[in-house]
């Protein structure tokens, strides 16, 4: 009788588990999975194929081991620096006091950019949380970069997003700014959780690679391809993800969303010459992942694919979700960027950076950080 008991105590445990994981990976934050006509686009795509997308090459997200013991690597594996010592330096821009006629972005960190140009005001992936994933407690922010927060944000043209991943896809931070996005654009599938959020229909713009749109008469947005992956919860790849390029009469701007290399950066410079500006996917690397995010000698080639004049640094100095140390990829990027014919740039949080200027200097804040 006392062994069935037990039985019956622990049966009752793992489905209260269960039954409890079940509840909250149905809470609004996890999004929503397309249905309907969405769907119906959906599975009209070049790359849907057995139920989801696919890149264009290939792609495992891991590599060498499996899930588990990537994670239990990262949970005790010891990895000097892994966040900063002290808090990160940064400058509070007054977003909503910028001359109109500037053409400026302001960087928040990870791959969160504010960008006024051709007069329309962009905010891109932004992610004002402490914490942004399922784990309501992991990981937190590096102290010093939630400097901003929705509130220090203006009225919106555009809100675009690059995929439906928790440090792109923010819940708190997107709901927050809802009331101030005239338009969103992403890639095709996300909207079904945009709209889950309370987002209307008419404010979505979903895009596939290769499509285009204009948003004035000169400013023009293109969502190309990016080797990655999408989902917020157990299901993957029923979403589109994306990296954008954003053109007016003369700059051009590339914003890779999270990526591994691939060949996608030469046909994108093929299609639209060589690029002004690119912000590449630089940190939260490892060998384990290296084709979904790219390893620093990946970044370099990217840029050089691209052509690109100025060379961006993003997904670093706001959360940890590898195993290098935080400041990294920023000291590799200066030595594999030696004698190359790009410029590398890497602002501080914050910064106001003049899309006009002719003066590019890279000052190296973060050693700074003792």
């Amino acid at each position: 009788m006392y062994l069935k008991m037990k039985l019956i105590i622990f049966v009752v445990i793992i489905f209260a588990v269960f039954g409890a994981v079940f509840l909250y990976i149905h809470f609004p934050m996890f999004g929503r999975l397309p249905q309907g006509e969405r769907l119906a686009r959906i599975q009209k795509m070049p790359n849907y194929r057995d139920g989801q997308f696919h890149n264009i090459h290939a792609t495992p997200v891991l590599i060498k081991k499996g899930l588990a013991s990537t994670w239990f690597g990262f949970l005790f594996r010891k990895t000097k620096n892994l966040t900063p010592p002290k808090a990160l330096p940064s400058i509070k821009t007054d977003l909503k006091r910028l001359n109109p006629k500037e053409d400026v972005m302001v960087w928040f960190g990870h791959s969160s950019y504010f960008l006024q140009i051709s007069g329309k005001r962009i905010l891109i992936d932004p992610l004002f949380s402490e914490v942004s994933s399922p784990v309501l407690f992991f990981p937190k922010a590096f102290e010093g970069t939630c400097t901003y927060q929705a509130d220090d944000i203006p009225e919106l043209d555009y809100l675009i997003i690059t995929h439906d991943h928790w440090d792109h896809l923010d819940y708190q931070t997107v709901k927050k700014l809802r009331t101030k996005v005239q338009k969103v654009i992403c890639p095709l599938g996300v909207g079904e959780t945009l709209e889950h959020w309370e987002f209307s229909k008419d404010q979505i713009i979903e895009m596939y690679w290769g499509d285009s749109q204009s948003l004035d008469g000169e400013l023009f947005i293109h969502c190309l391809p990016s080797r990655h992956f999408s989902g917020r919860g157990f299901i993957r790849n029923k979403t589109l993800w994306a990296s954008f390029l954003i053109k007016t009469n003369n700059l051009k701007l590339y914003f890779s969303g999270d990526s591994g290399y691939d060949d996608h950066f030469k046909e994108i410079q093929k299609k639209f010459g060589a690029i002004d500006f690119a912000m590449l996917d630089s940190g939260q690397h490892d060998e384990s992942w290296k084709y979904i995010h790219m390893m620093t000698p990946d970044v370099v080639q990217a840029a050089q694919d691209l052509k690109t004049k100025i060379l961006m640094p993003s997904h670093i100095c706001k959360l940890s979700l590898a195993y290098h140390p935080w400041d990294e990829p920023m000291e590799e990027l200066v030595k594999f960027s030696k004698n190359k014919d790009f410029k590398l740039f890497i602002p501080m949080i914050g910064e106001k950076i003049n899309l006009q200027s002719k003066e590019w200097s890279l000052k190296t804040w973060w050693r700074n950080i003792k």
